[in-house]
Formats: structure tokens, sequence, C-alpha cells
């Protein structure tokens, strides 16, 4: 395998490849394949992928809560722009059509659309909500 800055094999004192190193930009790239190849359902190593996948910030969505104070109910429905992704309630959906990703008490949920990788934040104030769509770019220096 050639190496460069974005795929780079490692080998251990002995000269026998131990690993390789992915860049978040090469591995965004390509993920859902990537998934796909090393997660499938058939593998034997399917419940590796549940212990890889960081676990969503499910505190910080009670906290969220917690701290309602808007005037309107709470509201669970996700929609992508970009693929057309929808959801009523995030929290039910099995297989997850989206991913939280982060809550604050300052109103902004971010959901990680499982289809097609854009990042979808709702925005919200006193009396309205703001949605956004944007493809996930990864912020390394």
């Amino acid at each position: 395998m050639q190496s460069n800055k974005e795929i780079t094999p490692l080998y251990n004192e002995n000269g026998s490849l131990q690993g390789v190193y992915i860049s978040a930009n090469k591995w965004f790239e390509k993920e859902a394949e990537l998934e796909a190849l090393l997660f499938s359902k058939e593998s034997a190593h399917s419940e590796t992928k549940k212990s890889v996948l960081r676990a969503e910030p499910t505190k910080d969505w009670e906290l969220f809560l917690s701290y309602w104070d808007f005037n309107y109910p709470v509201e669970k429905v996700v929609k992508c722009e970009n693929c057309g992704a929808h959801t009523e309630n995030w929290t039910e959906d099995e297989p997850k059509k989206f991913r939280l990703k982060a809550a604050n008490i300052g109103g902004m949920v971010s959901f990680l659309c499982v289809k097609c990788k854009y990042r979808v934040t709702k925005k919200h104030f006193k009396d309205h909500i703001c949605y956004e769509c944007r493809p996930f770019t990864c912020k390394i220096r």
C-alpha cells in the first residue's frame, strides 16, 4: 500500500503491519462504503460496530428537555433537505434515520443523517424552530 497523508499503514518494530491510519477527511468521503465493508451484518464482528460508533449524547438531550421553556410543545421531527430522509420521532426509529450528535440547553440540537451524512441542526427559539441542513465538514488542521 502506498503511504500518503490520508492513508498510512502502521508497522511495529518488527516491520509487521499493525493497522492503517485513515484521515477523517478520507473516512467521511468513503464512510458508508467502509462501514458496509467493515461492519456488514453478515460479519462475525457486527457487535464491534456498536462499540465503534460513539454513543448518542442522550443525557444532553434530557438536560435540554429539562430546561424546556419554549412557547410550543417538544418536537421530535427531523428532516434532511439534502436526501429527503424524514422522521416524526427520531427517538423511536429502528433502524435510526438520524443520530443525535449534540444538544445543549441553549436550544441547539444537531443530528447526523444516516443516509447522506449531512448535518441537520434544529435551533430552538422562543416561538419557532430554525432548521439547517449542511454537509458535514471535518475541521482538522
